[in-house]
């Protein structure tokens, strides 16, 4: 019995410290993990992944899970203006983004300018799979007041 209570603390512990570290779902976490690559010419096929984590710079790093769309080449994401890792990023920082197995080391700016076909790219990109998620995002109207829209580029 002693052993099983031993056993149960430190199984709690490990999950802990694993829901500290790794982003999980809407949690963040501080490292990011995977092989470091030089960001590709064009993104192609990498840019169909469904989630990435991004790593905000910051004495205690942020990193999370999120969506992510191509345009005219370029990886864009997007969030809530109040969000820990928008404010950190501010209008314009280096950034780590892990794709699969690779992390790439890129240039996060704000696109304060013809981000509207960033939101209708992610709206195509997403809907299929996550159709509800969509449909309450914010509208295009209501989205220069809701969302940072950030490109992704090699620095």
């Amino acid at each position: 019995m002693k052993l099983l209570k031993i056993a149960a603390v430190i199984g709690v512990g490990v999950g802990l410290i694993v829901a500290l570290v790794a982003p999980i779902g809407p949690l963040p976490g501080f490292f990011i993990g995977g092989t470091p690559t030089e960001p590709p010419a064009e993104w192609g096929k990498i840019a169909e992944a469904h989630e990435i984590e991004l790593k905000a710079p910051g004495t205690l790093p942020r990193v999370v899970l999120i969506w992510m769309a191509e345009h005219g080449g370029d990886l864009y994401v997007l969030g809530a203006k109040n969000s820990g890792w928008v404010t950190r990023i501010g209008d314009n920082a280096p950034v780590e983004v892990r794709i699969g197995a690779n992390t790439y080391a890129l240039q996060a700016s704000r696109t304060t300018q013809g981000w509207q076909p960033v939101l209708e790219a992610y709206i195509a990109k997403y809907t299929p799979d996550y159709p509800e998620i969509v449909a309450n995002m914010a509208s295009a109207a209501e989205a220069a007041d809701t969302y940072a829209v950030f490109r992704l580029h090699r620095g």
